[in-house]
């Protein structure tokens, strides 16, 4: 009434329009989804099919080529390339004239509309009670993680049929009635991969132990056909290549990402490395049952279906990678009380099912256990270890809310222009954190490196025409001092020793140190200063892009000498230590200068005391220093390293406000003031 009263309209009215208003965004984020799907689709298609035919579809070649094994009059196994189940020899082998004639287009299309299936399917078996929003948005956002995933790329590249037992059993599970013709499903799964047979016990102690029959039996008589019909394949991946084993490669390769296929890499091999994997797989078999029979009678039954799939991954002993897209189910699994730690599990999922596993760990050695079953221990600890929450958990629905920082205000009217990336006020999930710079280090060096087309020679002649503009800049400016500033340091071997060390070593140092100080002791200016030096490092890269610059080390006939990597050889432009980590001709900007004014910025802001803000400042001076005695930059690359550093202060600033320290100060004074004498 009293709405009615001073509005002039009814109460409702609003309600309706906010109503309105919220569903238009809806559709609209819907529809904008589904647009993503699609463009991820056709990419995918038009990459496959744009391939020159001997270098696409290759596993399917080699079933149905000139010599392919579904030809030869022999063993299917011959040439140890096919490695399906006898089953799936017995249904392609009457396919083989039709799967020639359209063997691009028909394939790819039909692995298309299963991915399609497959997707439809996983937003429908979501756990309920689920949103309308979430119902709504679950189906193209499941399908472009699909077309993301590496399973599914492996499997439209190679024209492999990963994706067919996965779709199987989901429809056994979630999309047809009936026990009977759910375990008829998942046991046509099974035939074509067999470790699915682990679903029959999940289906047994959950109390389908009808389907749980049905796919036992379905299994049996669809191998018992495939032996009838092709006894001497049958005895030959039974018994000879044990299920399978030493097909499609050697069972140590990278892509058996399987407990058997990890033991091998690690060096063991014979009786001890098989006892100890039955072991293994029968310990992980067993918990990651008991895991899986739990979420199913909490109604999680999605995540149940993953775990199982999971634990199918790890016992098998060759699991390839289009076999792993259980791997990517188990995102819908909940991790975490509070709600920051929420995305900690679907985020790694997600990066590992998408990035090669150079992107997630470094080059090193000591990573390379961890690096090369980067998978497997996804699986693994999807299988018997994440502590997913049930239903009954008061977290489940309702994890401990995430704490902001009021908004700031601005001097501009549209500050912030993001308005919805505001401050957080506790600590970010620090697991999270270092995947995520890991990740962004990554796809930089990539893209640094693709900034002259992919090598350093390539961009050779390019980068010493402007590394030639930036040289006669400075003269005309009377600022060249890049080569007495060298050989002047040369002379001095203490000196020199010490610009080599600092220019080697504090560039990461100081960097990531900086951001160890403020994740643990202030939180709110660490999202501040890591968004401050991402938007940095971007900027840079678009630097790298348009203008590729070849250093002062890398020039002929300047006369400088290269300090750090010792006498350069003009005839190799690829020379250098660092050149198979990152592009020699990316000099413009200097991210040594820009990292290390940022560094320099951070401290003198937030530093409490003047000699810490002194010290803090004296870093970009003596990065700046040994930059050019070095030889690896000009005075001008440290000009442009300070303007992406100010860029990317500056778009932080026009992003997401001011700093939200600002705010509590601001709070703290207002408090001071109220509390004064006669106030």
């Amino acid at each position: 009434m009293a709405n009615a009263e001073h509005s002039g309209r009814p109460a409702g009215a609003f309600g309706a329009t906010a109503v309105g208003t919220a569903r238009a965004r809806l559709r609209a984020a819907r529809l904008g989804l589904w647009l993503v799907a699609a463009i991820l689709a056709v990419r995918q298609v038009a990459v496959v099919l744009g391939t020159p035919r001997g270098e696409r579809l290759t596993d399917l070649e080699t079933w149905v080529g000139d010599n392919g094994v579904l030809h030869v009059n022999g063993s299917l196994y011959d040439s140890t390339q096919f490695t399906g189940t006898p089953v799936v020899g017995l249904v392609l082998k009457p396919l083989t004239r039709s799967a020639e004639q359209a063997l691009g287009w028909g394939w790819t299309f039909g692995t298309l509309l299963l991915v399609v299936a497959l997707g439809l399917v996983v937003a429908r078996a979501l756990p309920k009670p689920v949103t309308w929003r979430a119902s709504i948005l679950a189906a193209p956002v499941a399908i472009s993680l699909l077309m993301l995933s590496l399973p599914v790329r492996n499997a439209f590249w190679l024209g492999q049929t990963g994706i067919i037992p996965v779709l199987l059993v989901l429809a056994g599970c979630f999309a047809v009635r009936g026990e009977r013709a759910s375990g008829v499903l998942i046991g046509l799964a099974a035939a074509l991969q067999p470790t699915v047979l682990l679903f029959a016990p999940l289906l047994w102690f959950t109390g389908r132990r009808r389907a749980a029959l049905s796919t036992g039996i379905t299994f049996a008589a669809c191998t018992a056909l495939a032996w009838a019909a092709m006894p001497h394949d049958s005895y030959t991946y039974w018994v000879h290549h044990m299920a399978g084993v030493g097909l499609g490669g050697a069972a140590d390769d990278l892509a058996n990402q399987s407990l058997h296929g990890a033991l091998l890499r690690l060096g063991l091999s014979g009786p001890l490395e098989i006892g100890l994997f039955l072991a293994l797989g029968a310990t992980v078999a067993v918990l990651g049952l008991r895991r899986a029979v739990r979420y199913a009678r909490d109604g999680q039954l999605l995540l149940a279906v993953a775990v199982t799939g999971c634990t199918a991954i790890a016992v098998s002993p060759t699991t390839w990678q289009h076999q792993l897209l259980w791997v990517l189910l188990a995102v819908v699994g909940r991790v975490g009380k509070r709600a920051s730690d929420r995305y900690v599990w679907p985020v790694a999922v997600v990066i590992v099912m998408t990035l090669p596993a150079k992107m997630l760990l470094p080059n090193m050695s000591a990573v390379y256990a961890l690096r090369d079953n980067v998978v497997l221990i996804a699986a693994l600890a999807a299988a018997t270890a994440i502590p997913f929450l049930s239903r009954t958990s008061p977290y489940y629905r309702a994890p401990i809310p995430t704490e902001y920082a009021a908004p700031v205000p601005a001097r501009f009217k549209r500050i912030p222009l993001l308005p919805f990336l505001r401050r957080v006020l506790t600590r970010p999930n620090l697991l999270l954190e270092l995947l995520l710079i890991r990740v962004t280090y990554a796809a930089y060096q990539k893209v640094r490196l693709a900034a002259t087309g992919g090598s350093n020679a390539e961009g050779r002649a390019t980068a010493e025409h402007h590394a030639d503009q930036i040289l006669s800049l400075e003269r005309f400016l009377h600022m060249d001092i890049e080569h007495w500033a060298n050989h002047a340091v040369v002379k001095v071997d203490w000196l020199r020793n010490f610009f080599d060390f600092y220019y080697t070593s504090f560039h990461f140092v100081v960097p990531l140190s900086v951001l160890a100080v403020l994740y643990w002791r202030r939180p709110v200016d660490y999202r501040w200063a890591r968004a401050s030096i991402g938007l940095t490092t971007l900027l840079a890269l678009v630097g790298f892009w348009l203008y590729p610059l070849a250093p002062p080390r890398l020039m002929p006939g300047l006369g400088i000498i290269d300090t750090v990597h010792g006498v350069q050889d003009f005839s190799k432009p690829d020379y250098g230590t660092l050149t198979a980590l990152t592009n020699q001709y990316a000099a413009m900007p200097s991210l040594h200068f820009g990292w290390s004014l940022w560094c320099g910025l951070v401290i003198a802001i937030i530093a409490p005391k003047w000699w810490m803000k002194g010290l803090g400042l004296l870093h970009p001076f003596f990065t700046l220093t040994a930059i050019v005695v070095t030889g690896n930059h000009w005075i001008l690359d440290a000009v442009g390293g300070a303007m992406v550093v100010g860029g990317g202060f500056g778009l932080a600033y026009v992003f997401q406000g001011p700093r939200a320290r600002m705010v509590k100060e601001a709070a703290v004074g207002e408090e001071r003031e109220l509390v004064k004498p006669g106030a």
